[in-house]
């Protein structure tokens, strides 16, 4: 998840594209699919793996940031320019959206499946919403939980941070993000993440989406910025 100076810009932006499908088909499908089994713990567990095994599979070729708010937190910090952000962001979300389509389509093909009542992963909070959390803290969540991700990502992809460890810090501190905050918002903490699902869900998700837009992209923003000016010993 760092800035990749690779200039096949088709090959980064089908990386990003295909991570960002394997971590909604992933996360989201482990949350429709086996979420009666594996729980809370291990859908945190999927999201959190599936991050850590693209960061090794993608990570040499884009950077795997496969999330909005990551591309544009290192855009802020200088760590990528303003032409391959928008082609990032772009396959990021097709990526979401595909891998939201792959896993209705698999779905599908269970009996007794229904899209509005069982849904595909979705964000969300208020009434009849998980643990039924307020706007407030849901943006409050999103926020701060996308920045201290964000903070671990500048801190485990640093010169100084023990080379070749990165996608194992990275990939834990989703595990734990989701610990704490499905029962608030299913966790997003990456806009791409939020629209696949939603896109197809329609109604309270597509409502509740632009939260799940702004939020992890002003924490992102924050963790650039607390980077850059204060935390970082770089020069």
């Amino acid at each position: 998840m760092v800035f990749v100076d690779n200039s096949n810009n088709l090959n980064k932006y089908a990386a990003e594209l295909i991570g960002t499908l394997a971590l909604v088909l992933m996360g989201c499908g482990s949350a429709v699919i086996a979420g009666n089994q594996i729980g809370f713990l291990g859908i945190s567990f999927a999201f959190g793996l599936t991050v850590l095994v693209m960061v090794y599979a993608i990570g040499s070729i884009s950077g795997c940031h496969i999330n909005p708010a990551i591309t544009i937190s290192m855009l802020v910090a200088g760590k990528i320019n303003a032409k391959d952000a928008a082609g990032y962001i772009l396959s990021q979300i097709i990526g979401g959206i595909i891998g939201a389509g792959i896993l209705l389509a698999i779905m599908n093909g269970m009996p007794g499946y229904s899209l509005a009542v069982n849904g595909l992963g979705q964000n969300g909070y208020g009434v009849g919403y998980l643990g039924q959390f307020s706007a407030t803290s849901a943006f409050i969540a999103e926020t701060v939980f996308t920045m201290l991700f964000l903070l671990v990502i500048f801190g485990a992809t640093s010169k100084r941070a023990p080379q070749g460890f990165a996608g194992i810090a990275i990939g834990f501190t989703l595990v734990l993000i989701h610990l704490v905050s499905i029962p608030i918002t299913g966790t997003s903490v990456n806009p791409a993440r939020s629209i696949g699902p939603a896109v197809f869900v329609g109604g309270k998700a597509l409502e509740a989406l632009p939260l799940f837009l702004v939020a992890p992209v002003l924490g992102g923003i924050l963790a650039a910025l607390l980077w850059k000016y204060v935390l970082t010993i770089e020069k």
